[in-house]
């Protein structure tokens, strides 16, 4: 469907609600991974944050560090928060048979269903929907709605997985690593990218759905996640509850774009005719390698 460019209204009401993938993760650069779940519990309910959502990936409890993640995902339940479908394995659509990623989206069903804090909601792993493949698209589409499952979509990101990608090489590296600037990205990228979603969302739909902001279980969110939240407060938004957010029309929405990857807010604007880029500029891994190291490392340009 192609939505209308429509102007942006006066009066802005912004609401958000966070959701964290990958769970359970292994170790990080920073803490064991029972140390990073005691921490991102302590600081969501230290900046007072409601219900957050973490899509699991099942197959990954037990393995290697992941060792105790059922045990962190109760963990999260037990503190209010809700649990979903990441797949069981992690495949990316785009590489992997149909049947055998509805396969392995059963596999996860198995492990989350009766369990507390289940929500039906599933998000695809890279957020890849299928690419240019508009048969696989249509596939997961209806295989989804079969199962009772919903697309468990994303409206903004800033890549922290790539962040957090940068601090393990440094630390492991053993670099001198900045976390007073690293929090300063963390939080402001994030923050950007929110407020970026926000103007997008109303160019092209005419109003402020409410927003669904990817993170993932890092030791980034472990040191920083509290900061994050107080700053969106201060930048206007209001953190709202994952089944909030779920419950927004927006969810109805399927656009028809050549390449079925990335957030709802990149498709919808795509369906629009919004020229590129309809992302936040820090979602560009170069950009964002170069900031992380120039402000976190102390590096020149060009080391």
């Amino acid at each position: 469907m192609l939505l209308l460019l429509l102007p942006v209204p006066a009066a802005a009401q912004k609401m958000i609600a966070l959701s964290f993938d990958d769970v359970p993760r292994g170790r990080g650069a920073f803490f064991t991974p029972d140390e990073r779940t005691q921490r991102i519990i302590a600081e969501l309910k230290e900046a007072k944050a409601p219900q957050a959502v973490f899509f699991v990936n099942p197959a990954a409890i037990g393995q290697g560090d992941g060792v105790g993640g059922a045990e962190r995902i109760a963990a999260y339940v037990a503190a209010g928060h809700v649990i979903a479908n990441h797949s069981n394995s992690h495949p990316r659509l785009s590489t992997t048979d149909t049947a055998a990623y509805l396969a392995d989206i059963d596999a996860a069903e198995i492990w989350l269903q009766g369990r507390s804090g289940y929500r039906p909601w599933f998000r695809f792993p890279f957020l890849d929907e299928g690419g240019s493949d508009k048969a696989k698209r249509d596939a997961l589409r209806a295989g989804l709605a079969e199962r009772g499952l919903r697309n468990g979509y994303v409206t903004t990101e800033s890549s922290d997985w790539h962040l957090e990608n940068l601090t393990r090489e440094a630390v492991q590296a053993g670099k001198t690593v900045d976390r007073n600037a690293l929090g300063a990205l963390y939080v402001t990228w994030h923050v950007e990218a929110a407020d970026f979603a926000d103007a997008m969302m109303q160019r092209v739909t005419g109003r402020q759905p409410v927003q669904v902001m990817l993170l993932h279980e890092t030791d980034l969110a472990a040191l920083y996640i509290g900061d994050l939240v107080r700053a969106l407060q201060g930048a206007g938004w209001t953190v709202v509850s994952a089944d909030r957010a779920y419950a927004d029309p927006l969810g109805k929405e399927m656009p028809d774009v050549p390449s079925a990857q990335g957030t709802l807010t990149e498709a919808l604007a795509w369906a629009a005719g919004v020229p590129a880029p309809r992302w936040y500029r820090y979602n560009q891994t170069d950009l964002a390698t170069a900031a992380f190291r120039t402000k976190v490392l102390g590096e020149e340009e060009g080391e």
